[in-house]
């Protein structure tokens, strides 16, 4: 893999997206990797290997979304500005997600369901709530604090 993206964890979704007189299918893989706990990628379009590897360079367009938003996002609207994602208002498996870019703005349903199991298998990965262990912020921080324990004032 040559400065590829290499998840933790990866499930292909199909998104539709809303038209104004039609919908079309677009593919895309939900990617989770434990070194940025945090986030959640979106890949769309035909990408990921047999074995779920993503090279940024093949996969065209990619969003880079929290993983508490969508965990938020199932039960309640959630996000603002250019991501926003909401559960349809009947019981349905249908969940909204709303992108917007300087280039444009797209709706897109997708499977509450997939995203819910998608979300389940990040948290055998990475519990909710252990990511900052996980990233030994605290570490991060005394070395930025301390200078790297050299003298700020360069003396």
């Amino acid at each position: 893999m040559r400065n590829g993206w290499n998840p933790g964890y990866s499930s292909p979704i199909t998104l539709q997206l809303v038209g104004p007189q039609s919908w079309t299918e677009v593919p895309a893989l939900l990617c989770y990797d434990a070194a940025d706990p945090f986030a959640v990628r979106i890949a769309f379009g035909d990408v990921g290997d047999e074995n779920g590897v993503v090279d940024p360079e093949d996969a065209g367009i990619a969003w880079l979304l929290s993983r508490e938003l969508l965990q938020a996002g199932l039960e309640a609207p959630a996000g603002e500005g250019d991501v926003r994602l909401w559960p349809a208002h009947a019981a349905t498996d249908v969940l909204f997600l709303h992108l917007r870019a300087p280039s444009g703005e797209a709706l897109f349903e997708l499977s509450r369901a997939t995203v819910a199991a998608f979300l389940r298998q990040t948290e055998a990965l990475v519990p909710t709530g252990s990511e900052t262990e996980l990233l030994g912020l605290d570490d991060e921080l005394h070395t930025l604090l301390s200078n790297g324990g050299s003298d700020p004032s360069g003396r």
